[in-house]
């Protein structure tokens, strides 16, 4: 259940956010920079969902495009790729580390476009913007609305890295981390065949998914 949550629903929603930003609790002159971030980019994929619809019908593969170059550079896959090795990062290779994130990456990318295609009736709407931007680690928080069931809670985790830009390094939903899910999974991997061989078990689930 837990997996299957991630793999068709977290990276979905982030999409829909736009399309309810006027539901939402917070006005417009409340928006944190973080938020900005976020509506910004989901604005310009909503637009180009609806640009595209067309093209994306005839080859569903084109929205991989408009994941790269519109949402993906708003996350920080190295930090992801670090939380979501957790200590195995630190005994990986030079080499590995880059063959990891390229991979770990792809298989963001493929996630994400898979359930762009899919999306439901849910809502979501941004909650008050709470943390201290001065720390320059927030949370922006929202609400998953569903038709007949309970709102289920949702988080960016944000960093503002040297280049004074806000990235997002992880997800949350009803209190679950994508990283620690990870984390979990890639460690008992790890700990059965070993970092290449998780690799290239990676390189190969995306091999499948171009195919």
């Amino acid at each position: 259940m837990l997996r299957q949550l991630f793999k068709s629903r977290w990276l979905i929603l982030l999409a829909m956010l736009p399309a309810y930003l006027m539901t939402s609790a917070v006005s417009a002159e409340e928006v944190a920079e973080p938020q900005a971030i976020v509506k910004a980019a989901s604005d310009r994929m909503l637009q180009a969902l609806k640009d595209n619809e067309d093209k994306i019908e005839q080859e569903p593969s084109f929205v991989y495009g408009l994941v790269e170059d519109i949402l993906l550079p708003n996350f920080d896959f190295e930090k992801m790729s670090k939380l979501a090795l957790g200590k195995n990062w630190r005994k990986a290779t030079s080499a590995q580390r880059v063959r990891f994130i390229d991979e770990f990456r792809l298989l963001l990318v493929r996630t994400y476009s898979t359930a762009m295609l899919e999306f439901t009736d849910e809502e979501i709407v941004f909650l008050p913007f709470r943390d201290d931007l001065a720390k320059k680690r927030v949370q922006v928080a929202m609400e998953i609305l569903q038709a007949g069931g309970p709102s289920i809670p949702m988080a960016l985790s944000m960093y503002l890295n040297k280049q004074d830009e806000w990235k997002v390094y992880d997800v949350k939903i009803d209190g679950i981390s994508l990283v620690t899910n990870y984390r979990s999974t890639f460690s008992t991997e790890i700990r059965n065949e070993g970092m290449e061989k998780l690799i290239k078990n990676l390189a190969s689930r995306n091999a499948k998914v171009k195919a």
